[in-house]
């Protein structure tokens, strides 16, 4: 599951390598619109690559909506499992299969490319994003008690009967608090087993602009906050399971 907006400049690449590392995927690429024709090259490799598909969206809608779009149809389409990244290279597409690997365990639901576990890094980044990114994630461990050391990585494996069950619609984040906002869900729903990490090695994008702003990071400090004085006084700012969902154990993959 591959969100775009102006990425002509590597998506051929990316699709092609991840084919190589997942042979039997379905590739979908969420396109918002993008002016740089992007879509339009997704669907040329398509006729080479096979097993393609692109959802051509009709303006720049944002990141989690994108995510959302994308969970939703792999839901409907009847896969087991969505794996969500970066279409910029920043992601290394031969890491794909360990996090897939990683829902073998059936009590693990989402696995998160992580950067800041043992053998996970950067290259190339701004000091200035990787503080924002170190910075935001200590603030996330602080304010939600979530154990996970990446919870804003966009590089993960989702396992799509647990996401049905605490409600694909019912997500409400924007652009890089949708990640955050999917580990505290399902952390709530199924407990802190339910999450792991793998490490990864997350390179600066060598083409295009990063999608990051200060209303992207402004947004994660207000509903992150609003989540983590809504847990410690025992109310609930989003639903832990979807309404009617059955209660403990997990689905058959």
């Amino acid at each position: 599951m591959l969100p775009t907006y102006n990425e002509a400049a590597t998506i051929e690449e990316v699709l092609t390598r991840v084919r190589g590392a997942l042979p039997e995927a379905t590739l979908l690429v969420v396109d918002d619109g993008s002016p740089d024709g992007t879509a339009d090259i997704v669907e040329r490799c398509g006729e080479q690559l096979g097993n393609v598909e692109v959802l051509r969206r009709a303006g720049k809608l944002g990141l989690g909506s994108a995510y959302r779009t994308g969970l939703a149809w792999a839901d409907e389409h009847g896969h087991r499992v969505a794996v969500a990244m970066d279409s910029d290279l920043s992601h290394e597409p031969e890491t794909a299969p360990a996090l897939v690997a990683a829902l073998d365990d059936e009590r693990v639901h989402l696995a998160i490319g992580s950067r800041y576990i043992p053998g996970g890094g950067t290259v190339n980044w701004p000091r200035r994003r990787y503080a924002l990114s170190r910075g935001g994630n200590a603030y996330v461990r602080l304010m939600l008690g979530l154990p996970t050391k990446d919870a804003t990585s966009g590089f993960r494996a989702y396992r799509l009967s647990a996401l049905r069950r605490i409600g694909i619609d019912t997500l409400v984040s924007e652009g890089y608090t949708f990640q955050v906002e999917m580990v505290h869900r399902l952390i709530r729903a199924f407990g802190k087993e339910s999450v792991v990490e793998v490490p990864i090695i997350f390179r600066e994008r060598s083409a295009g602009q990063s999608k990051m702003s200060w209303h992207i990071a402004a947004e994660a400090v207000r509903r992150v906050t609003r989540w983590g004085i809504a847990d410690r006084f025992g109310r609930s700012s989003t639903p832990s399971l979807a309404t009617g969902a059955p209660q403990g154990g997990s689905e058959p993959t």
